[in-house]
């Protein structure tokens, strides 16, 4: 496999193992697990076990064994074709990973802030029409009054 062949399948392969990693350790769905993990992690009083529940709260610790896992089925090496090439292709696959993660999170919390931004000025423009709207009453009834007065 040519060494550009290669570097296409670590980017790519970083792809689902980011995407595993991300959604165990961050998405709604995981939510009760997460949660289980979380409290056993702060609340146990054996190391071993803490350390072990810490692994499924934090998406870089998980993604070393998601990519270890990821290299088991699809059995890809990186620069050799020995046991060196796995070890390299583990270290490479959880880095290239942990990037696209870094990537997502930073595109989702751009996202957060454009949408509080975005309720801020609605609520602005919904609060200039409400003061809008209480002038225009104003001046109708301040009208009436002057139509009465005249009448």
């Amino acid at each position: 496999m040519t060494l550009g062949l290669q570097v296409a399948w670590l980017l790519i392969l970083g792809i689902p193992v980011a995407c595993i990693a991300w959604t165990v350790t961050h998405e709604e769905v995981f939510r009760e697990p997460r949660q289980y993990c979380q409290k056993e992690c702060t609340e146990s009083r054996s190391l071993l076990r803490r350390k072990f529940f810490y692994l499924f709260t934090c998406e870089y610790c998980f993604s070393h064994y998601v990519a270890a896992g990821m290299l088991l089925v699809v059995r890809f090496k990186l620069l050799y074709q020995d046991w060196r090439g796995y070890l390299i292709a583990f270290f490479a696959l959880v880095w290239v990973a942990n990037q696209y993660m870094s990537i997502y999170n930073r595109l989702r919390l751009d996202i957060k802030h454009e949408q509080v931004e975005i309720k801020a000025e609605e609520q602005k423009v919904g609060e200039q029409k409400v003061e809008a709207q209480k002038t225009i009453n104003r001046r109708v009834d301040d009208r009436r009054v002057n139509d009465r007065k005249a009448a």
